[in-house]
């Protein structure tokens, strides 16, 4: 009887961060979130990256998601920019939107390791996001994740 065959085995919350180009208002319509929201799951469900929760905001996402074991993150974040800012500009309510002409995503991204513990909790606060940056910026809340997960923040390059 030969070896048996070796497993790879991973389990990584990643919760993801970024934001519009220079946080341009775009996603107004909850008819336009949603839809975003849909193909980016498709995206990364394509990537080995299922998602457990997703919500876009007006000027940016939030994504919890499992990391895929064959896919580097920064990879992931550029496909799934990548192939919504193409997905985007051939949808029937971006056509003719001042707001879609020259979308793109924010060059960089936050992304953080979420413990299995705190799921549940990374789940609510993704779902409560617009009603959340009806009292804080997305610049502020951004901050306050570098603060806490003691990321130095240079803001000459964070805001794109």
């Amino acid at each position: 009887m030969g070896r048996p065959m070796s497993q790879s085995l991973a389990k990584v919350w990643i919760h993801l961060i970024f934001s519009t180009h220079n946080r341009r208002r775009a996603f107004v319509s909850e008819a336009s979130r949603t839809a975003v929201c849909g193909y980016m799951t498709g995206i990364f469900k394509n990537l080995d990256c299922p998602v457990a929760r997703i919500n876009l905001a007006v000027d940016h996402v939030h994504i919890l998601h499992l990391m895929s074991r064959t896919h580097a993150l920064s990879e992931v974040v550029a496909t799934v920019k990548r192939q919504t800012t193409d997905w985007i500009k051939e949808q029937e309510w971006a056509r003719g939107n001042p707001d879609f002409h020259q979308f793109h995503w924010q060059g960089g991204f936050g992304a953080f390791s979420v413990s299995e513990s705190v799921v549940p909790n990374v789940k609510a606060y993704i779902d409560g996001q617009l009603e959340h940056h009806q009292r804080v910026t997305f610049q502020d809340e951004f901050r306050e994740f570098m603060q806490r997960h003691g990321v130095e923040l240079d803001e000459r390059y964070a805001w794109d």
